[in-house]
């Protein structure tokens, strides 16, 4: 097993394209089957790109300093009057070390321009998870349902409500699957069904690398679910395919259609597809699937100040999470389980019919 410094000199070869065609070929197989490869080489390149422009802007600096140094700048100061033809004739004296200089001037802030921009690419990744304490009120009657769940108990009323966004269901006795960033740093968690019945859920299963969490409803009131009716896409989905989301951007679900539109996420992250939905806050975690019902990603994120540019988790990923898993802790409907999607076939709204009961509004507090 290689260390990290062998591996980012490998990478690096490897951008640089010092590769043979073979040990290139070995390598792209490895960044297919190994996601933390994978984002080391996204963030490398962007590390590289970075590192050039600013080379660039030292070279910039240096071109400038020697044109400054041959200018006379007290000579000038000196001669310059308000007096029209004497500035024509140190314009016809200076004009083609004055243009030089102008043109490296304007070539500099493009280089400082692109150093800057680049530096906020991280930036200008919007997660869609959202504040609750934004929306409307009625969302706090979660908190009230939950104490109602729990008859004559009377548990400690959790914080002010922080964030929330988006899970799904990945078995019937009540496995749901969210974006990590959702739930990250959460003093209690709560799920609402589209009937308005909350219930309390815990975080077991984590995955950072990919932005995934699965969690578990604890809630003695939760009776399960029926037969999960999509299953998982193992195939990668083709550019212009048709995809639809479910979220909770706001206290009703909301339906997002529009399809494939990139092989890659942000920075050409190889893990996510790039879509072309609206989403909003709320949206992180729902479920991306095609016409037919199978789940193709989870709606992770957005481009910031690009509307239509949302990113969504491959559902390699769902299933690498699923198997860290104990399968039989999962029971046996679950996803994937389903030779076929019981949803293809149907119309969009006789699908969303069916859908509604497994996507959930996750409460974080």
């Amino acid at each position: 097993m290689r260390n990290d410094l062998e591996l980012d000199a490998i990478i690096e070869d490897y951008l640089l394209g010092k590769l043979n065609a073979q040990e290139t070929e070995a390598f792209e197989q490895l960044r297919l089957n190994d996601a933390t490869v994978d984002h080391r080489v996204v963030s490398h390149k962007f590390f590289l790109a970075s590192m050039d422009a600013f080379a660039e802007q030292l070279r910039l600096k240096e071109q400038l300093n020697h044109i400054h140094s041959e200018i006379d700048v007290e000579g000038l100061a000196d001669t310059l009057k308000p007096h029209p033809s004497k500035i024509i004739q140190l314009w016809r004296k200076n004009k083609s070390v004055v243009a030089v200089a102008a043109s490296f001037i304007v070539l500099s802030l493009i280089s400082i321009y692109s150093i800057q921009h680049n530096n906020k690419q991280e930036a200008i990744y919007e997660r869609m998870s959202r504040e609750i304490s934004r929306v409307k009120q009625s969302q706090n009657n979660l908190v009230l349902d939950v104490k109602a769940n729990t008859l004559h108990n009377s548990p400690k009323k959790p914080n002010s409500g922080n964030f929330g966004g988006t899970g799904f269901a990945v078995s019937t006795n009540g496995y749901i699957l969210t974006n990590l960033h959702v739930v990250n740093g959460a003093d209690s968690l709560y799920v609402q069904n589209s009937k308005g019945e909350s219930f309390k859920v815990k975080s077991v299963y984590t995955d950072p690398q990919n932005d995934i969490a699965i969690l578990k409803i604890s809630d003695k009131h939760f009776s399960g679910l029926s037969t999960i009716p999509y299953t998982i896409k193992k195939s990668i989905s083709n550019i212009g395919e048709n995809v639809y989301t479910l979220g909770y951007p706001k206290d009703d679900i909301v339906l997002g259609e529009g399809s494939v539109s990139s092989r890659s996420g942000f920075i050409g992250d190889t893990t996510q597809y790039q879509v072309s939905i609206l989403v909003n806050p709320g949206n992180s975690g729902g479920p991306l699937l095609d016409n037919n019902g199978n789940l193709v990603g989870i709606i992770s994120g957005k481009q910031d100040q690009t509307e239509g540019a949302a990113f969504a988790i491959k559902s390699k990923y769902i299933l690498e999470a699923m198997r860290a898993i104990p399968q039989d802790s999962l029971g046996v409907n679950r996803l994937g389980t389903n030779k076929k999607s019981l949803l293809a076939g149907l119309k969009r709204t006789k699908q969303i019919e069916k859908l509604e009961d497994y996507v959930f509004m996750i409460k974080v507090y």
